[in-house]
């Protein structure tokens, strides 16, 4: 079956850079578009980014654009968010997903968890 896992986060001071890894398996992965999300305390989801199967990647934060970048090895089916310069209000759980023409539409793994504080 589908599965999403998430990994990589943790507590980082306001300016450092963290890499999250999403292992992918039951699926064709280098076919699909994938996506990354994240979840603030006490706030809804929040679409970060795409890429597409050929590799490009489109963002849809304002605040992470030149900051963030969505990478993705299909030899390995794992998707990446390397995140530099974090800030503080990076902070939450952050998820990945696959990207369908409706949103997102695989399961939902259990994130990992983002920490941006001094």
């Amino acid at each position: 079956q589908v599965q999403l896992v998430e990994s990589g986060g943790g507590l980082v001071q306001p300016g450092g850079s963290l890499r999250l890894s999403c292992a992918a398996s039951g699926f064709t992965f280098s076919k699909e578009s994938m996506t990354w999300l994240r979840q603030a305390p006490g706030k809804s989801l929040e679409r970060i980014g795409d890429i597409m199967s050929g590799g490009s990647a489109i963002y849809f934060v304002d605040s992470v654009k030149g900051r963030f970048t969505i990478s993705r090895d299909d030899a390995k089916n794992t998707l990446y968010l390397q995140m530099n310069n974090l800030k503080p209000e990076d902070t939450g759980v952050y998820f990945c997903n696959i990207q369908g023409g409706l949103g997102p539409m695989g399961p939902w793994g259990q994130g990992t968890q983002v920490t941006v504080s001094v």
